[in-house]
């Protein structure tokens, strides 16, 4: 192969949206569950759930064959949670209610966002990022200043924000990070939320003045509970949405089976095969664990850092073990662990340092004392931590 088949090969664009990726499974899924749909959704409310939570192994059948559809299919789980969490949200959506997901960060409420608006409407894309410099025109509408120069306020000028637009298609709008805008940035979506319409004073006496939600319509908003307090919704706000907290993944095996298989798709994406042993995704499994818990499966305690030690974050770990390991090859990926580690709990506070050697002088040890060869590694790796 020659280097231009090479660039010619590769994909271009490092992720796809879900509505992409899952291209396959959406479209079995509507084919194959043709029960009731509430207005405006391409799958049933089943349907999203399976897509959601996959089909537990159990290959599906399609009630007929289809031209460009497997007759059977298993549905790959997508978010590692409570089956009942996702039940609840898409009783929520399915009702017309804004949904908002707040958890930890790294517990995957963005990644759910994304699943679930691909499911029920066909497109995630219609998002809005939080920030503190985020407008009211974003979750409402701007203008296009040459046409509004040239023609004054006019339907033609109107540029629909990401919310508008989901309203006038009945689609699914995202808002990530709420709370990190404004209070009176936030109060936008008051009256879009109860009364399911919005005014555009601009273009009064046209029939653009009011731009009624067609049947479908909903938000899905995220929120990090350590942003409590930055930009604290209102009352009013909080009336028009359903709370569901995302926790962090219960089960060892589940979260160590999601660390490994988001860590492989990344480190190919990057180019290489992922080489890493189990065992050391094990014990990094672990470690942020029992830092997360602030107690470790033995039992002992621990000094929790304030860094959260999210899912997400080691997956980011178990891809640099990965890169270097196929790039850099220099050892045993377990030698990197350490250095990772400060690299993560660093981010927020100084003082989380002290609390890593703990957790070192602490769990790590008494391991390592017990006879595990790996723990055992990892204590004499201590002095990376300095």
């Amino acid at each position: 192969m020659t280097s231009t088949d090479t660039a010619t090969a590769l994909p271009d664009r490092q992720t796809l949206p879900a509505e992409e990726r899952h291209a396959t499974e959406l479209a079995f899924l509507a084919a194959h569950d043709e029960g009731p749909r509430p207005p405006g959704w391409r799958l049933t409310p089943r349907s999203v759930i399976t897509f959601v939570c996959g089909s537990a192994g159990e290959a599906l059948k399609l009630p007929k064959p289809h031209e460009t559809l497997p007759r059977e299919l298993v549905i790959a789980p997508k978010f590692v949670g409570e089956r009942a969490l996702v039940e609840r949200c898409v009783v929520t959506l399915a009702g017309e209610r804004g949904l908002l997901l707040v958890g930890e960060p790294g517990t995957a409420k963005s990644m759910l966002s994304e699943l679930l608006s691909a499911a029920v409407c066909g497109t995630s894309a219609l998002t809005v990022q939080g920030t503190a410099g985020t407008t009211e025109d974003a979750l409402r509408y701007g203008w296009n200043y040459a046409l509004l120069l040239a023609q004054g306020p006019t339907p033609q000028a109107l540029v629909d924000s990401p919310v508008l637009g989901a309203m006038r298609s009945g689609l699914v709008a995202r808002v990530e990070e709420i709370t990190r805008c404004l209070p009176e940035v936030q109060d936008a979506l008051v009256s879009i939320l109860s009364d399911r319409r919005m005014s555009v004073p601009e273009l009064s006496g046209t029939d653009e003045a009011q731009v009624a939600a067609a049947p479908g319509f909903t938000v899905i908003a995220t929120a990090n509970l350590r942003d409590r307090g930055v930009s604290e919704m209102s009352a009013a706000l909080k009336r028009r949405f359903n709370f569901e907290t995302v926790h962090p993944i219960a089960d060892v095996d589940a979260e160590t089976a999601l660390v490994k298989r988001q860590a492989v798709a990344a480190v190919e994406r990057a180019g290489a095969a992922f080489d890493v042993d189990d065992a050391v995704l094990d014990v990094l499994v672990t470690v942020f664990r029992d830092l997360r818990a602030g107690r470790s499966a033995e039992g002992w305690d621990v000094e929790r850092p304030g860094t959260v030690m999210s899912t997400a974050e080691a997956v980011q770990v178990a891809v640099s073990l990965g890169v270097a390991t196929a790039y850099l090859p220099s050892g045993d990926p377990l030698d990197l662990v350490p250095g990772h580690l400060l690299g993560v709990v660093r981010k927020d506070d100084p003082s989380d340092h002290a609390r890593l050697l703990g957790y070192w002088d602490g769990p790590v040890r008494r391991r390592a004392e017990d006879g595990s060869a790996t723990w055992r590694r990892l204590w004499d790796l201590r002095e990376n931590l300095r």
